[in-house]
């Protein structure tokens, strides 16, 4: 490890895109991200993964990747993740956040973005 990454304050962050849009455009909030944020943070707890030395569960406003949404970003990987439902962010959790493991099959493209 580098020393950039063994003073890290959480092991993993997971940032879920929020955001709803008044004006109709395509928006996280519309795709049910409120109910994965919520479905994550109960899982961190529940297996004991919540808090300093290991995972933060995080809500943001818009990531800028809306064409993928709904959308969440680990970090310190950086990689972006689009989901459909609990099943998606039960992987995520087990393979990523608890693991270390990128689940591939849900990566976000790296073309989408607004």
């Amino acid at each position: 490890m580098t020393s950039e990454t063994t003073n890290l304050y959480f092991k993993r962050h997971i940032f879920f895109c929020l955001n709803e849009r008044k004006n109709g455009e395509a928006s996280c909030a519309q795709h049910n991200a409120q109910a994965a944020f919520d479905h994550c943070k109960n899982r961190i707890k529940a297996l004991g993964l919540a808090g300093p030395g290991q995972v933060r569960v995080n809500k943001a406003g818009c990531l800028d990747r809306c064409s993928g949404g709904p959308v969440a970003v680990v970090y310190p990987e950086g990689v972006w993740y689009t989901y459909v439902d609990h099943n998606d962010i039960e992987e995520i959790v087990q393979s990523h956040l608890k693991n270390g493991q990128v689940v591939e099959r849900l990566v976000t493209p790296e073309h989408l973005g607004r």
